[in-house]
């Protein structure tokens, strides 16, 4: 399809798609904005930002003769370009904002109560859902991979107008400190007008621990509570706290030369800081609340035990036993502080305690308080509030807040090891083969004897590498097991990548044997396959583990093994589709091989924000998982900009921790829903539509002569990476190869030029070419899996433009090649929505997601400027214009982009 016909068919679509709805709170909002452009802006840019606006908008919804209409880009000057692009940046956060507030993210059925009444028709009772919770764990995994470009002073303004926007929809005039609501907004709005949007220095790994303790203590800490108690009206009982937190920030050292020990150090020590606080503050306020006068003989003798030995002997609170135990519990939080952030608390009391050794004490001493409540009238006082919330908050936060993940690349575990095993004379291991490197690991890991000694003088990276398991020992001293359970191992391939693992952990006391010879270690080594063929490789992997008697022995005491799968890796090496069923069959593949071990399985997934990198609903995702993997424990990353919009407001935060455990319910529970012959044919035509859509891939990534110059001079990779937006480097080595280049940038510099190409890239052609449509049909009507294959791949296509994609394909210098190229791009694409829409039997994109084809609908006038901007802002960089003002246009038109797309990284 030629670029000419496919603008002439997009133009004669518009006329059949429904019209877009406007949000209210998005047009209360864009006034706003409007008036605070004219202000502080001057009225000149509003009237250019405003006709641009109304140009673009108009030739959007297909008005006649608007494609000939100068769209006045060209009469902006260097600095009205700045200007004007941060407008349009912040009207695309200020729609975010609304539309997460009128629940745009919200899927049916996305709820705890509502998967119960779903079991519930399906034959499963709650009894069933409350047996399975009681050994569940889902667990969100923040992340620092480098996708939110936007800074945290905007993404806490914005905060402040969501609460001031809740306000004004209860009918409030005025704030709580007498501000008019309206003008409040507007105040703030103002504000994030004259924030800059661009971060001068790079961010260091202590900027990003901070960054992610702001999330968990404005939002995590405050939500589950929540969570839990509505889950306990649902259920009818009390769950265990089957939702934690997890977090790689501070651990992640795959490629990051920055995350050392003092990393890990910082990262638990802020966690503490965090967690404490939060206590400290709401016993205090129980303190408040708590004013129950008893007699000594009249109190429950816990109680007054607790009462007894807190060292309060105010008058004031003589009969007061709650108020006085509440000070001995403070008292011990403070001391608790000192061990564990090692400093002086805020506030501190006058009082004297000793440390709390764990979270779980701390939780008796509550207990006792709930206990001693609920012996009075009706117990009305002891299961739920304030005191409640803060005892299921100590369940699931602990004194660490997230655990926190290890991670490093088996690269340099082999080399580890093997300065270790050189050091003591025990062999050459790198140049073993991998049968004789196992056993000699098992051979090792039959006893406690460690490989280096004091005066032992290692290597920079091994020292270093020794320091941070050091690190992980001193956090299980300090902590307990729960602040760090998992090393994940990077590019695993075989059996020996997870030994190593174990070998380090054995150097610090943490991987121990009995006089029986039976291991035990509190970190469990977690395999990461990534690449197409470590995936096909996974359960021979695993098989090969488990059939090692120690190992088998270590996975049965704990119960589970976990095991991850990573989506950006397998994108780029395979493609979207071949990816998305790779990691599918892998899973499948997986079980098994566990079951045959006895062993149940732990999936982690390794989801970034875009599709390409595993984005989209998390809902449909876990949903799509084959049936019995779940087995009602998963893990999932959540990185960059989607941390910000899932989880940057409570409100948000309930809405998707709610519906992740709603699909896990779901699919641990539900009876499988597809007769087998069905699963057997359509799991026979993915597998010829993998290998056709992987050729296609391929052939055009790997296999084409100038497609690395095309793709480099086409997007903007190049300026992306000099975005200030993460501590890590943008590419593993100084090659220019597409399997050096990390998937993050690769993802991202796509969707900046509107091509997504690695969303959808290959399917197209594999979905055309199969010969069978009707099974294909069958397959969108009643398969989960092939159900959120195409309604990501659908999303994604929905925000592609090959129009605009063209005028960055214009970028590349050799004229024979960008056509060449690009002409494959436009095809695949062509093949790609013409399949999807006559698979899914729809008129146009997202037709049965009215939602969403609003949502991006909307923006799409707003993101054709910028792109348009940035083309000529790359073009005059490109040419050697030194002035500083275009550089920084790029990155902010990166940056608006980027908000615009929403999960574009």
């Amino acid at each position: 399809m030629t670029l000419r016909v496919l603008q002439r068919t997009m133009t004669i679509m518009i006329d059949r798609l429904p019209p877009i709805t406007q949000n209210p709170d998005i047009r209360f909002l864009g006034r706003l904005l409007g008036d605070v452009i004219r202000a502080y802006g001057g009225e000149g840019l509003f009237k250019q930002t405003e006709y641009i606006r109304a140009t673009s908008v108009d030739r959007h919804r297909g008005i006649e003769g608007m494609e000939a209409v100068d769209p006045g880009l060209d009469a902006l000057s260097l600095d009205s370009t700045l200007a004007f692009v941060h407008g349009f940046m912040l009207f695309s956060l200020l729609a975010n904002l609304a539309e997460d507030r009128q629940g745009v993210a919200h899927e049916p059925g996305a709820t705890v109560a509502e998967a119960l009444e779903r079991l519930a028709q399906d034959g499963v009772d709650k009894d069933a859902a409350a047996d399975l919770l009681a050994k569940a764990l889902f667990v969100p995994v923040l992340t620092a991979h480098p996708t939110e470009v936007r800074r945290k002073s905007l993404i806490d303004h914005k905060n402040r107008i969501a609460a001031l926007m809740h306000m004004r929809d209860a009918g409030a005039e005025a704030t709580p400190e007498g501000d008019l609501v309206e003008d409040a907004i507007y105040r703030q709005i103002a504000l994030l007008w004259q924030t800059r949007a661009l971060r001068t220095d790079r961010l260091v790994v202590a900027d990003e621990i901070d960054n992610a303790r702001a999330y968990m203590r404005d939002v995590f800490l405050p939500a589950l509570p929540m969570l839990y108690a509505r889950w306990e009206r649902a259920l009818g009982s009390r769950p265990q706290s089957f939702v934690r937190l997890g977090s790689w920030i501070g651990g992640d050292r795959d490629g990051n030369p920055f995350v050392d020990a003092a990393s890990m150090k910082r990262a638990l020590g802020s966690g503490a800081e965090t967690a404490l606080g939060f206590y400290r503050d709401a016993v205090h306020k129980l303190g408040a609340e708590l004013s129950i006068s008893r007699e000594p003989g009249a109190t429950p003798k816990a109680v007054q035990e607790l009462a007894d030995i807190s060292g309060d002997d105010a008058k004031a609170r003589e009969h007061e036993p709650y108020r006085r135990a509440l000070s001995g519990i403070y008292a011990r939080l403070d001391a608790t502080w000192r061990v564990l952030v090692g400093n002086e608390p805020p506030r501190p009391s006058p009082l004297t305690g000793a440390a709390y050794d764990n979270p779980r004490a701390f939780r008796h001493d509550l207990a006792v308080l709930a206990n001693g409540l609920a012996a009075d009238g009706d117990g009305a006082l002891s299961g739920g509030g304030a005191l409640g919330r803060l005892i299921r908050a100590v369940e699931t936060f602990g004194f660490h807040l997230a655990t926190l993940d290890m991670r490093q690349n088996s690269d340099v575990h082999e080399r580890v090891v093997g300065e270790l095993l050189s050091h003591a004379g025990i062999a050459d291991y790198v140049g073993m083969a991998e049968e004789d490197r196992v056993a000699l690991l098992l051979s090792e890991l039959s006893h406690n004897r460690p490989l280096t000694g004091v005066a032992t003088v290692l290597g920079e990276e091994t020292a270093k590498e020794l320091a941070i398991v050091r690190q992980a020992a001193e956090t299980h001293r300090l902590f307990g097991p729960d602040a760090i359970t998992t090393y994940v191992i990077s590019k695993t391939t075989s059996v020996s990548d997870l030994l190593e693992v174990y070998i380090l952990l054995k150097e610090v006391g943490l991987f121990t044997v009995d006089a029986d010879g039976v291991p035990t270690c509190a970190i469990m080594s977690v395999p990461l396959f990534e690449t197409i063929e470590d995936l096909q490789q996974a359960p021979e992997t695993m098989a090969a583990f488990f059939a090692l008697p120690p190992m088998l022995a270590l996975a049965k005491s704990r119960g589970h093994q976990e095991v991850m799968i990573g989506y950006s890796d397998s994108n780029k090496d395979g493609g979207y589709l071949t990816s998305t069923w790779e990691l599918y069959q892998a899973s499948s593949a997986l079980k098994p091989v566990f079951a045959d071990a006895g062993v149940a399985m732990q999936l982690f997934h390794g989801r970034g924000g875009a599709v390409g990198r595993g984005g989209g609903s998390a809902f449909q995702a876990i949903q799509a998982q084959p049936e019995g993997v779940v087995q009602g424990r998963i893990r999932i990353t959540e990185q960059g900009e989607v941390i910000a919009a899932k989880f940057g407001t409570i409100d948000n935060a309930v809405t998707n921790l709610e519906a992740m455990s709603a699909a896990s319910l779901l699919a641990s529970l539900r009876p499988e829903p597809m007769p087998k012959a069905d699963h057997d044919r359509f799991t026979t035509a993915m597998a010829e539509i993998s290998a056709a859509a992987f050729a296609a891939y391929r052939g055009l990534v790997y296999e084409t002569d100038g497609f690395v110059p095309f793709f480099r001079q086409m997007t903007p990779i190049s300026e992306i990476a000099t975005l200030k937006i993460g501590s890590r480097p943008a590419s593993r080595s100084k090659s220019q190869a597409i399997e050096d280049l990390r998937a993050i940038p690769w993802v991202f510099s796509w969707a900046q030029a509107r091509v997504m190409l690695p969303g959808w890239y290959g399917t197209g052609q594999a979905l055309a070419g199969f010969k069978d449509q009707g099974l294909l049909k069958s397959m969108a009507q009643s398969w989960p899996f092939f159900q959120a294959v195409l309604a990501n791949m659908e999303m994604v296509l929905a925000k592609s433009d090959m129009g605009i994609a063209g005028k960055y394909a214009a970028l590349v210098e050799d004229s024979t090649l960008r056509d060449r190229l690009f002409g494959h791009v436009q095809s695949g694409w062509g093949a790609a929505h013409d399949s999807l829409l006559a698979i899914k039997d729809e008129a146009y994109l997202l037709e049965r997601n009215p939602a969403l084809f609003n949502s991006i609908r909307l923006r799409l006038p707003y993101i054709e400027p910028l792109n348009y901007l940035q083309i000529e802002l790359m073009k005059r960089h490109r040419a050697g214009e030194s002035d500083p003002r275009i550089g920084e246009g790029i990155q902010l038109s990166i940056n608006a982009i980027a908000t615009a797309l929403r999960n574009s990284g």
